[in-house]
Parts: C-alpha cells; sequence; structure tokens
C-alpha cells in the first residue's frame, strides 16, 4: 500500500491553499546563521509572507514548495 505524502497547504492565516513556494527564514536572535525555518505559501499569499518576514530582516530565500532543503524545519 503506497503512502501518500502529506499536502503543502498554505501558512497564511485562514488559506487552505495548495502551497507551491517555501519562504526560507530565521530568526537570527533565536536561530544559528545556518538554521532554516519554512512557512509555505500559495501564489497569493507570496509577497505578503515575503514582506512579513523582509521587514522583520528573517527572510532568507524563497524556492519550490517541493524543493525544500534537507534539514529546513
Amino acid at each position: 500500500m503506497a503512502v501518500e505524502a502529506p499536502a503543502l497547504i498554505c501558512s497564511a492565516k485562514g488559506c487552505g491553499d495548495a502551497a507551491v513556494h517555501a519562504l526560507l527564514w530565521n530568526n537570527p536572535s533565536l536561530h544559528t546563521p545556518d538554521r532554516r525555518k519554512v512557512w509555505l505559501a500559495c501564489d497569493e499569499h507570496r509577497e505578503h509572507l515575503e514582506e512579513f518576514l523582509s521587514l522583520r530582516g528573517f527572510h532568507r530565500e524563497t524556492v519550490d514548495a517541493h524543493a525544500i532543503p534537507e534539514g529546513a524545519g
């Protein structure tokens, strides 16, 4: 029996759409420089979530949701 991977859902509050982007970030006051946390985003919420993280100096890069680097999370 095949096991399906869990659906990737946008991290924006109240959104249930499929995520197509992974926003990699870290909070330098809490995380080591190489640590990457992940927020998922649909096309509609990508810009908003990137802006939220960027204003705080947390955003590091955005990649395809199916290309999240190993160890990020």
